[in-house]
């Protein structure tokens, strides 16, 4: 019975938490800890922060902790199968669609249209990103001067050593991060 509730549980997060794995955050607590008494708030805190620190979805992630609490391995792996369902029948069925219908104008317009707003988002979270890089917050500051200038030389370099030399990007990553952690010593070292 154990299962199935959590089968249940975690297949209504997966099907209603639209937005990513933070919008799942109220919907899993509504059910492991109002609904179904099966974790405290303290135990559910801890859960959520462990599903944080791992790599992978929240949602994903705190579904296989809370199954591995409440049932052993086999709850793991139920509320799991449960947490990812409804995307992959969701997304399968986008997918026969599409290819089904790929030839329609209206699906063509569809994809045309949705291509620059896909763009527009990818572009904001990158700028937000640079700035947050360049000058250690959300906005700009009012201070010109302010600028990190060892954020703004590492990401030069590597922008680049990826234009210029089409290195792989995990290459560059790992040299910008070597870059990082070498400049940033020696910053901490001469203060």
């Amino acid at each position: 019975m154990i299962y199935l509730e959590l089968l249940w549980s975690f297949f209504q997060v997966g099907l209603f938490s639209i937005g990513g794995g933070y919008a799942a955050v109220p919907f899993i607590q509504r059910q492991v800890v109002d609904l179904h008494p099966w974790l405290t708030m303290t135990q559910f805190a801890d859960i959520m922060t462990i599903a944080e620190m791992t790599p992978g979805p929240v949602a994903i992630n705190s579904a296989t902790f809370v199954g591995i609490q409440v049932a052993g391995t086999a709850g793991a792996i139920v509320a799991t199968v449960g947490c990812i369902l409804p995307a992959c029948v969701i997304v399968t069925t986008l997918a026969y669609a599409y290819y089904r219908f790929r030839g329609l104008t209206m699906v063509q317009g569809i994809l045309s249209g949705l291509r620059p707003a896909v763009v527009a988002v990818i572009a904001s979270a990158a700028v937000s990103l640079l700035i947050l890089s360049f000058y250690g917050q959300r906005t700009v500051p009012e201070r010109p001067g302010s600028v990190n200038i060892i954020s703004v030389l590492i990401f030069g370099a590597g922008l680049l050593i990826l234009r210029r030399r089409k290195a792989s990007p995990i290459r560059v990553m790992l040299g910008t991060g070597a870059a990082g952690i070498f400049m940033y010593s020696i910053l901490s070292y001469i203060k």
